[in-house]
């Protein structure tokens, strides 16, 4: 053809997982049919494009952005595909390079095999539209049928996800099946012990970075910044010591699922509702033995709103206001050096009269509680006292505490929300300017987000009760009687929560219930 050799080609090879299996898509099979073509029209090949296991739905692939800097350099000034699907599934993106952005850029474009041609006037060329909306219904498909049998291949207990959770490898006989890595299942397990003695993520956290322990992240090949502290092992985060305390694979349950894709153009995945997860139980040899997994994740929530303190509190994260039922905060106070209580409800909305103060002399409180609780032991193990009515002592069923509980932190948030609502009309009213209302509904919202939070522990919690504790009981008290400063890990193993009300009456939930 004349004025053919003017043409600097530039062929276009793209193969996707999903159209792997057919052999007329090969890489060496479009290779062959695109340059035997040049050949025959007496074209010259300026420079060839292959992007090997990238789909067609985006156009995020290496040798792709490469053609396109080269059209925009003049390097190739003409684009030659096997079919209009190489050049992508996207209708609208591959609309948008046919129909403008080739013809913006006096590209010449021909998809051999459906019989297009952009320097040639015909029918083929008119129905181009129809064929990338075909294209892209065809992806669609293939992406529809990809989910279901990942689906069906989690309900049937089988890993599919690439990467493997800290603590497991895959299987060398079965790629979809967990075997203990026996450096990281140590670690997984060092991890929930200094959780079972009442340790915050922070703390854990803290504690694995001094003792130059490997993170996850530093078995994946990670490049550190070279003046990072622990360069090596890297630095432990409060988040991964909580996904690990949290994630029920280390029972032995495959739990997958936990997040979808947008749709199927987008990598961008969000986070999937929790009853929306993939469980199948017992499915590879667990690293934690689930009563001590389900005890811990009642132990997570008395630490997790624990903040970081110079001063230590045996009883921090236990205390709650027995009149509103929120928290209780120990806070220091520098000129008479002493600590003291007050309800976090009331501190947050002092103005808005909700609670009292609650305040008390931490060091006498904790004294007075300690004996309580020494005297409650001791009835406990005395069999013949232990039938007596005990004041001020409640020894409830788990499960049924744990429901109120659900079910009062749900009537607070409907309060919260009613109050949100009223502030806003104080606003409006202009009783509150824009400042006080920015501040006090933040308040708010933060405190029905962690209400949101403490009420899916106590679900977590609920499966778990009277399982752990009551089995070991005995053995607690024994170690809380024998000594004269009781440690926070006994403490918390014995004490569900400590109600302080306004009167100073005491009332101590106990983990264990009178079964005698």
């Amino acid at each position: 053809m004349i004025g053919n050799s003017s043409f600097k080609v530039g062929i276009y090879i793209r193969l996707s997982r999903d159209d792997g299996n057919l052999e007329s898509d090969s890489i060496i099979s479009q290779r062959s049919l695109l340059r035997r073509y040049v050949k025959e029209n007496n074209y010259n090949i300026a420079e060839e494009y292959v992007d090997d296991g990238f789909t067609g739905t985006n156009f995020e692939r290496p040798s792709f952005k490469r053609m396109i800097k080269d059209i925009e350099s003049g390097k190739v000034n003409m684009i030659i595909t096997k079919d209009m699907s190489r050049l992508g599934r996207d209708y609208i993106g591959t609309g948008e390079l046919i129909e403008k952005y080739f013809p913006n850029n006096n590209i010449r474009y021909i998809a051999i095999n459906d019989g297009i041609d952009t320097f040639i006037d015909n029918t083929n060329n008119d129905i181009a539209p129809f064929k990338a909306i075909m294209n892209d219904m065809y992806a669609k498909d293939i992406s529809k049928k990809i989910k279901t049998s990942l689906h069906s291949r989690m309900k049937d207990g089988l890993y599919v996800s690439g990467r493997c959770p800290f603590g497991y490898m895959k299987d060398p006989n079965n790629k979809n099946h967990l075997v203990i890595n026996i450096e990281q299942a140590s670690v997984v397990r060092l991890i929930f012990d200094l959780a079972l003695k009442g340790n915050t993520y922070h703390y854990i956290a803290g504690e694995l970075t001094k003792r130059k322990i490997r993170t996850p992240s530093s078995y994946y090949n990670y490049v550190w910044n070279k003046n990072c502290l622990s360069q090596e092992q890297g630095v432990w985060v409060d988040t991964t010591i909580k996904a690990i305390l949290t994630n029920q694979i280390y029972v032995g349950d495959t739990v997958q699922s936990k997040t979808r894709k947008i749709n199927y153009k987008l990598k961008k995945t969000v986070k999937n509702d929790p009853n929306n997860y993939i469980v199948v139980k017992d499915t590879h040899e667990a690293i934690i033995d689930r009563e001590i997994f389900n005890y811990v994740q009642g132990l997570l929530s008395k630490n997790i709103k624990r903040p970081e303190k110079k001063k230590f509190y045996l009883l921090d994260g236990l205390l709650y206001c027995g009149n509103c039922k929120h928290r209780i905060t120990i806070r220091y106070q520098k000129k008479t050096r002493r600590s003291y209580t007050i309800c976090n409800y009331y501190r947050t909305y002092s103005k808005y009269h909700v609670c009292t103060t609650h305040t008390n002399n931490y060091e006498v409180l904790e004294k007075v509680i300690l004996n309580n609780i020494k005297d409650i032991c001791e009835r406990y193990l005395d069999k013949s006292k232990i039938k007596e009515s005990i004041n001020n002592i409640e020894f409830v069923d788990n499960t049924l505490k744990i429901k109120k509980q659900i079910e009062n932190l749900k009537i607070t948030n409907n309060k919260l929300t009613e109050s949100l609502d009223k502030t806003y009309m104080d606003k409006l009213k202009g009783i509150i300017d824009t400042e006080q209302y920015i501040r006090v509904s933040e308040n708010i919202k933060k405190e029905i987000d962690n209400n949101k939070i403490n009420i899916e522990n106590l679900k977590n919690k609920e499966k778990s009760a009277n399982k752990f504790t009551n089995k070991n009981v005995k053995k607690y008290i024994n170690e809380f009687l024998s000594l004269d400063n009781p440690t926070r890990e006994l403490i918390i193993n014995l004490v569900e929560k400590i109600y302080i009300y306004q009167d100073k009456q005491i009332d101590i939930i106990f983990t264990f219930k009178n079964t005698t």
